[in-house]
């Protein structure tokens, strides 16, 4: 699938602005952002419910924007189920071939096949009030692939469960796009929903496309402040560069590839701190930098090692947040700056934590474990 320059406004809102993405045949890629950031506007685009005021939409090489929704093979799961409530499960999901008029032995079969696909097949004579969300969900899954479309949308199909039941339908989805082999594009506002379960993710925010990649582009490189914020919880700073050095081939130890530079960035009100990065940047430059609070260790006794790389601050804990398989520290490193810590309990033997409000700790780490997010002037 091919979209390309997608423009649309509703009076003076531009909900999508020049949008361009290319999605691969049977990948899951999901559209992330923001409520109001366009991406359900741009599902409804390439399901035929909305037309944009410019640019192109094709299917296998196909413009599909003067078809009518049914004729694009393209079929849409709603977060609100949008089920028959006088149908039984059984023909719900067979509703679509009843109206393409196919013999009853082959709409018998299919369906049962399409109920086995989903784990429903017990369930197929009640109606939908007897179901779960879950369930409900599993249904409206079944009839929208019943139709065997080549791509099949997904708007925030799992935001009206709890937080267990989706996780649970998550994996659900993901299996069953393991078996059906078709592109599914998948809407959400929720990162880890992302994260979990795409091969690629376009993050959005008021209208455009901020950053394409695997979910692990996107989390280890954001592209932008915004990203780097919205996917996950970071520690970010305005910085300026001190100074660059180009290090050995295979010194950085990155796995970024290329040549990489050793910076040193100035972050008011902290200090200066070592960054590698494969972006040449030059002193004097305005950046922003960004380090996930699982990269930095944090240790009651100062650290011994004399490695250059590593980046060491002192502070005193202002906040310890105990979640049973992790603790979140904020750090007070100075009446400027905080710093979110977390720390991963992986042993039995970890009770809970031993650094508690007001210790005063050390922080440190890697220059590989920093990103440079943006350089503001070049």
């Amino acid at each position: 699938m091919v979209i390309k320059g997608i423009s649309k406004t509703f009076g003076g809102f531009t909900a999508l602005n020049n949008v361009s993405l290319t999605i691969q045949k049977g990948e899951f890629f999901s559209l992330l952002g923001p409520s109001g950031c366009g991406k359900t506007t741009l599902l409804r685009i390439l399901a035929g419910f909305e037309s944009p005021d410019s640019g192109t939409v094709a299917f296998d090489n196909t413009d599909v924007l003067s078809l009518p929704p049914n004729q694009r093979q393209a079929n849409t799961v709603f977060q609100n189920y949008a089920l028959f409530p006088h149908l039984s499960v059984f023909e719900n999901v067979a509703f679509p071939l009843r109206l393409k008029k196919r013999p009853k032995s082959q709409v018998d079969s299919q369906v049962k096949d399409y109920l086995r696909l989903v784990q429903l097949e017990a369930h197929a004579h009640k109606k939908p009030s007897q179901l779960s969300g879950g369930q409900k969900q599993r249904v409206a899954i079944a009839r929208a692939l019943i139709n065997e479309p080549s791509v099949l949308l997904l708007d925030e199909p799992l935001s009206a469960l709890d937080a267990k039941l989706r996780q649970h339908m998550l994996i659900e989805l993901d299996q069953i796009h393991d078996t059906i082999g078709i592109t599914f594009i998948y809407v959400t506002h929720d990162q880890q929903e992302a994260l979990s379960v795409s091969d690629h993710i376009a993050v959005m925010d008021q209208g455009n496309v901020l950053q394409v990649g695997t979910p692990h582009d996107i989390y280890e490189s954001p592209a932008t402040g915004f990203v780097a914020r919205f996917i996950g919880e970071t520690n970010l700073y305005d910085a300026q560069v001190a100074g660059v050095e180009k290090m050995p081939a295979g010194a950085g130890g990155s796995g970024a590839g290329g040549t990489e530079y050793m910076a040193e960035l100035d972050i008011p009100g902290l200090g200066r701190i070592k960054v590698t990065t494969v972006d040449e940047v030059k002193p004097g430059q305005r950046v922003t930098f960004t380090v996930r609070p699982e990269k930095v260790v944090i240790t009651k006794e100062k650290p011994s090692t004399r490695r250059e790389d590593i980046n060491l601050f002192r502070g005193q804990v202002d906040e310890p947040i105990y979640s049973g398989f992790q603790t979140k520290f904020y750090v007070k490193v100075n009446d400027e700056i905080m710093i979110r810590v977390i720390k991963q309990h992986a042993k039995y033997s970890d009770e809970g934590p031993d650094i508690v409000w007001r210790d005063q700790v050390y922080l440190s780490w890697s220059a590989n474990d920093g990103y440079i997010v943006e350089v503001r002037d070049r």
